[in-house]
């Protein structure tokens, strides 16, 4: 009995062996392997980061041969180094007389920590004290001084004081969005619109070019003025989001990088543009949150000498809740 004990046991220990053996000979091949599998991930690496910077640098070059070139304007946000980035993006028109105009201007705010992007729009015809101007509606700023005068006139009107500006002409607009999607983005038009857009779009779902899609988010001549337009250039955005966080458009954000980048009017440095948009499409909350100024109930229609029709807002309120909305960080 004792010899078939000390039998079993002498193969117990001779199959241990043979499987201790045995893992030593594949952990020495993956050890083999590793430098082989690190040396092709750095080519890897190496590949995709040499694909980026050629599609980003042929983005640039695309605006360039298009003749386009950028002047820095002044510009005096304070850096608040609070772990957020708040723009001022504007959409522009090209320039007329040396005047160029904006009817689109929203506060775009990436929080880093908490990753969450926020848009807030401000409709262009409230009645706003521009310094060293009198009362305008809020848009003329930018006509008068550029995106610092802006800058100041949202501080003074609104307590909104972002750190960057950015201008993105609407040409820019245009070609990005035939890059980014050449059979057009999904959009659900709203109505029948032709009036001073530029195109034809008729009601229903539909896949929009650059100038369509631009058209749509344009459009104001009917019964809801700006407020409509306000809301269909949220509508846009959003779904500018889902196609840019889509993998089918994954190997064309480098090239659209570089094109946005040559039509764009910033004092942001490339490597916060960078960090601001990698950090959002790959780690951020896509769920973008959204509010217009002014909100609801705090504006009544006001008839103007110079400026025709306008908003006057209650501008306590609507500074109260532009601050919850940018310090929330739910």
């Amino acid at each position: 009995m004792d010899e078939h004990k000390r039998n079993n046991e002498e193969l117990r220990r001779s199959s241990d062996r043979q499987k201790q053996s045995l893992h030593r000979k594949k952990k020495k091949k993956k050890l083999r392997k590793l430098p082989f599998i690190i040396l092709a991930l750095v080519i890897i690496l190496a590949a995709f980061v040499g694909y980026a910077i050629h599609g980003y640098n042929s983005g640039i070059n695309y605006a360039k041969k298009q003749g386009k070139s950028l002047k820095m304007h002044k510009f005096n946000g304070a850096v608040k180094n609070d772990g957020k980035a708040t723009i001022m993006i504007l959409g522009a028109d090209k320039e007329q007389g040396g005047i160029s105009r904006t009817d689109s201007i929203m506060i775009a705010q990436y929080d880093y920590i908490h990753k969450k992007m926020k848009i807030m729009s401000v409709m262009r015809d409230i009645y706003a004290d521009i310094p060293g101007n009198g009362q305008h509606k809020i848009n003329s700023a930018y006509s008068i001084g550029g995106p610092e005068l802006l800058r100041q006139s949202l501080k003074k009107n609104l307590d909104i004081d972002p750190e960057y500006y950015a201008i993105l002409d609407f040409t820019g607009f245009e070609k990005m969005i035939d890059e980014l999607q050449p059979n057009g983005v999904p959009i659900d038009v709203e109505k029948d619109m032709s009036k001073n857009i530029g195109v034809s779009l008729k009601k229903g779902h539909h896949r929009l070019n650059g100038k369509e899609l631009l058209g749509y988010a344009r459009f104001r001549h009917d019964e809801e003025g700006d407020f409509g337009r306000v809301r269909r250039q949220q509508q846009v955005m959003q779904a500018l989001k889902k196609e840019l966080v889509t993998p089918s458009t994954l190997f064309k954000l480098p090239k659209v990088a570089g094109i946005l980048r040559g039509y764009l009017n910033t004092n942001m440095s490339d490597s916060t543009l960078i960090k601001t948009g990698t950090n959002f499409g790959v780690r951020g909350d896509h769920n973008v949150k959204t509010l217009t100024l002014p909100v609801k109930g705090s504006y009544s229609d006001l008839q103007t000498p110079e400026d025709g029709s306008a908003l006057k807002i209650d501008k306590e309120k609507n500074k109260e809740e532009a601050r919850k909305f940018l310090e929330d960080n739910k």
